[in-house]
């Protein structure tokens, strides 16, 4: 292989994301992007444009990360030099303590950190203990005060699962798509006061996960019926009603990729704009 060769790098991500204005890069403002795209220019001595990160999912302000991923392109020479200890060791030196890179490979052939992914796996965790969230938590808890009836959320979850078009707990974007397959929607206590929401897809559009749990907490507060939220998405349009709840409770855990011969595929079906098949006669 020549020295001007490239190498495309997988990058593990964990990050606190309280103090950032979410991941994705923007002028005058702190963004997990953009702090790590300047300790890769240092430590690797790229020009800034030549550091850029390809992304698996762009968190919002407040979201936080255990499993994130993203991709980078290197000269072959130069990650030949580095190796992935010495990498992650001097990115630990230079990285603020609210994100650390935790694992750094060449990628397979085809490896797309965007296009790539089987799925995302988020979690979204919330307390309705009568005290509020235990103080060491409060920055990836969020506090309902009433309690919450698990049991009526993962009914009315049920409902929601599959392949639909997910414009009524999306905001649309121009030119983009709202067809998404949900692949799992459950509740479960983490302990006594401690519900977690397992929500895994595909891919996510904006806001999507904190308004599908704004409606399961509508339920499981009982201010609505189990059937409710999949009523809201069968009417296709934002509902009032569906209360986005705050970012600091969502945390991504998990970016599943398929086997390394099979990254291309992935990436060129997920590419193709999708939309609902349509329904057979009955």
């Amino acid at each position: 292989m020549g020295e001007t060769a490239e190498v495309r790098l997988r990058l593990d991500i964990a990050y606190d994301g309280t103090g950032f204005s979410g991941w994705a890069e923007q002028p005058d403002r702190r963004t997990v992007q953009g702090e790590l795209q300047a300790a890769l220019s240092r430590v690797l001595r790229l020009e800034p444009e030549h550091a850029r990160l390809t992304v698996a999912g762009r968190t919002d302000a407040g979201v936080h990360a255990r499993g994130q991923v993203a991709h980078l392109d290197v000269p072959h020479a130069l990650w030949a030099a580095e190796g992935p200890e010495r990498l992650l060791r001097r990115l630990a030196g230079v990285l603020p303590p609210d994100v650390r890179v935790s694992g750094v490979s060449a990628a397979p052939e085809g490896f797309d950190a965007r296009f790539s992914p089987l799925y995302r796996r988020y979690v979204y965790r919330v307390s309705d203990a009568p005290g509020g969230v235990d103080p060491l938590r409060r920055r990836e808890v969020l506090w309902n005060r009433r309690p919450l009836d698990v049991d009526a959320m993962n009914r009315a979850a049920e409902g929601l699962v599959g392949e639909h078009d997910f414009a009524a707990y999306c905001r649309r974007r121009e030119g983009a798509t709202t067809v998404r397959e949900l692949l799992r929607l459950e509740w479960r206590r983490e302990d006594r006061h401690l519900c977690a929401a397992t929500v895994q897809a595909d891919a996510f559009c904006h806001n999507m996960v904190r308004a599908l749990v704004g409606a399961m907490l509508a339920v499981g507060e009982g201010r609505r019926g189990e059937d409710w939220p999949a009523g809201v998405l069968g009417a296709g349009v934002r509902d009032s009603a569906v209360h986005v709840v705050a970012p600091h409770g969502l945390t991504l855990e998990e970016v599943a990729y398929p086997a390394p011969g099979e990254m291309a595929a992935r990436a060129a079906a997920t590419r193709r704009v999708r939309t609902l098949s349509a329904t057979p006669p009955a």
